[in-house]
């Protein structure tokens, strides 16, 4: 009898000299081994290589998932490299619903390229995935798996870390430090100890970026960014009468986001509250329809414990002098999660994830903080969360509504578009082949996925999703932990860590906020710096969408 249990069979189904297509199928046949098929035996018994040339996998149905990679191979003779692209497709047994075919494809994936044993050749690529099959997934019927040369050339860069050549001084560099401090000022003492940089160079750097009307000297030896001509300079923010007071504030942790935000508002002005010693705090006030809106930018944001206690006090400060702020909006950049192999959970750059509670969880935060994330017995992992529920949905359920339809929002992105022209930073969408998706196999390789496409549709428009926002160092960078935290929370975007800002917010009982984040890579929005000005406007016309939405204030 045991003869007629499951085997895993190989099959070869059709081979040309640039590509091969094999199928593994899960069938219960009686087998005896012969010239033209191989019984496997010991640890490998239950797997039947087929040795026949032709097979017709007699599968008519489309398949349930599919994906596709590609991956460099070096040849140890000559050294060249050949891109392959490898396409799996996946049929499931009809017990599978159509909702967790993609789910199984996409975890199937992530285990056959894990970093702890990825299969650096063919011959292991393939055992691995006959023994996946034959011992973990079980629901899975059959896998079509083709492989493609696709000519040679060297493999594209990795641009996981952007921490070569951090001597070399530029302007760029230069801009980008006095941006993350605003609205606090920065010495000269400040950027040879960060940069590690000479006097001389930083302050030629500085004086060429003070003749492009981009930094300010101040009376006291200290740089910060020229914002904009209009700017007041003041010791304490003048007394608004009622009528001026804001009830919406924007809060923004990069120079980017805050003229993003700034661009959506009317009737601007800016008041930047300057001191030498502590936070300096700046507020645009403006109008957006009928709604006063006050909006801030966080000094230099992180894990520091004086970077997250200046952005928890510089929220209870703006809550402290604007008290009729009924909506706090945390608007700007993050980094996405993406789907492999489902087109309606995948999210790219680009796109807008709005922090709403996921639907199939009891509990209903929106924004969910990973303070720690341990291995655990069960090989998954334990976390140590702080969650964030705001007392009042209202924008979410708003944001629920507006994301069924991409028209208004994309308008506003256009505005913003308009409003930008002559301010520096790179405000369209660049170029969608810059959108790539590297996964790390270990050892300093990367395999590139492709994006999964929607049905029928040969344009992409961005899109607006609903779901968590994550933060959390351990969890947001690259690797196993990002993509089991952010299943385990059903999380769709990371931040660079805002909790010091929520807790504020929720300190000040504060019943309606929610965030906003614009993707502009795939970790948490802080390595995503060619993406970074377009994704704070895709954000920041969501916010406005959201804004106009809302009930016009009753005074």
């Amino acid at each position: 009898m045991a003869e007629f249990e499951e085997k895993v069979i190989m099959t070869p189904k059709s081979k040309t000299p640039t590509s091969t297509v094999l199928i593994v199928e899960r069938k219960v046949i009686e087998a005896e081994p012969s010239d033209k098929i191989h019984v496997a035996g010991g640890d490998h018994t239950g797997i039947i290589i087929n040795k026949e040339k032709v097979y017709e996998n007699g599968v008519t149905e489309p398949c349930h998932a599919q994906l596709e990679f590609c991956v460099y191979l070096v040849s140890a003779v000559t050294g060249n490299h050949t891109r392959e692209a490898r396409a799996l497709r996946f049929w499931f047994k009809p017990e599978v619903t159509q909702n967790e075919c993609p789910h199984e494809a996409q975890a199937f994936f992530r285990e056959l390229v894990s970093p702890q044993d990825f299969p650096k050749d063919y011959v292991g690529f393939i055992k691995k995935i006959i023994k996946l099959m034959q011992n973990k997934y079980h629901q899975l019927k059959l896998l079509e798996v083709e492989l493609r040369q696709e000519g040679s050339g060297p493999p594209p860069p990795a641009f996981i870390e952007d921490t070569v050549n951090q001597t070399f001084i530029s302007e760029q560099k230069v801009l980008d430090m006095i941006e993350n401090a605003y609205p606090n000022p920065l010495s000269v003492e400040d950027f040879v100890t960060a940069g590690k940089w000479s006097k001389t160079e930083v302050k030629d750097a500085l004086e060429s970026l003070e003749e492009k009307g981009l930094t300010r000297l101040m009376s006291d030896g200290v740089y910060v960014r020229q914002h904009s001509i209009d700017t007041q300079v003041v010791k304490q923010m003048p007394t608004l009468c009622s009528s001026r007071q804001p009830t919406i504030a924007v809060v923004t942790a990069l120079y980017c986001e805050k003229q993003a935000v700034d661009a959506m508002m009317d009737n601007q002005e800016t008041y930047v509250r300057y001191t030498t010693v502590g936070e300096s705090n700046v507020y645009t006030l403006g109008t957006i329809g009928s709604h006063r809106v006050v909006t801030t930018k966080l000094p230099s944001v992180g894990r520091t414990r004086e970077a997250m206690t200046a952005a928890g006090n510089t929220t209870t400060r703006l809550l402290g002098i604007f008290q009729k702020v009924d909506y706090v909006f945390l608007v700007g950049v993050g980094g996405g999660v993406p789907h492999y192999t489902d087109y309606s959970k995948h999210v790219r750059l680009g796109d807008v994830v709005v922090s709403t509670p996921a639907s199939d969880l009891p509990d209903k935060y929106v924004y969910i903080f990973c303070e720690k994330a341990e291995r655990n017995d069960k090989g998954g992992f334990d976390y140590e969360v702080k969650p964030y529920k705001p007392a009042d949905y209202l924008l979410q359920d708003i944001a629920l509504r507006l994301a069924s339809t991409s028209a208004s929002w994309s308008t506003y992105v256009n505005e913003g578009l308009d409003r930008l022209r002559g301010v520096p930073g790179r405000w369209e969408p660049p170029e969608q082949a810059t959108d790539r998706l590297c996964v790390d196999v270990g050892g300093g390789a990367f395999i590139e996925v492709s994006h999964p496409a929607p049905q029928g549709e040969t344009t992409r428009s961005a899109r607006v999703h609903c779901a968590p926002v994550a933060g959390g160092r351990g969890v947001a960078g690259a690797g196993e932990a990002r993509a089991a935290f952010a299943a385990h929370a059903r999380a769709l975007a990371y931040d660079c860590e805002l909790d010091a800002v929520l807790d504020s917010v929720v300190g000040n009982c504060k019943d309606c906020f929610i965030s906003i984040r614009g993707i502009s890579d795939y970790r948490d929005g802080t390595r995503g710096k060619d993406w970074q000005p377009h994704a704070a406007l895709a954000a920041a016309a969501v916010m406005k969408a959201i804004i106009l939405a809302l009930a016009p204030p009753t005074d």
